[in-house]
């Protein structure tokens, strides 16, 4: 059971992860699975179907870039409406994980 709450969790914050991440740079669609799977563990699978969600949901747009290594690689960037999702989820996550907080420090 413990191993279940964990991964639904993870799949609670994971959009909130990724807008965090393309707030600070565009990237691709590897390095946001690579930097997920070291910050919370989150496998490679989820990314891809995430990305095209949220695309379609319009609040990430692609451009592509040239790669010495191969083919071009598909670029995510934050549209002005994962801009505005990113800044709302990030305050109802502080404000969550406060109460949260607030519960688990009055248990014993």
């Amino acid at each position: 059971m413990p191993e279940t709450v964990q991964v639904q969790l993870k799949k609670g914050v994971l959009e909130l992860c990724v807008l965090a991440l393309l707030s600070s740079h565009d990237s691709y669609a590897y390095e946001i699975a690579s930097r997920l799977a070291e910050g919370i563990d989150m496998g490679e699978g989820t990314i891809y179907p995430l990305m095209r969600r949220m695309q379609s949901d319009g609040l990430v747009e692609t451009y592509l870039v040239e790669s010495s290594a191969g083919p071009p690689r598909k670029y995510y960037k934050l549209t002005e409406a994962g801009k505005a999702s990113f800044t709302a989820q990030k305050a109802e996550w502080a404000a969550f994980s406060r109460a949260v907080d607030n519960i688990l420090g009055d248990a014993q």
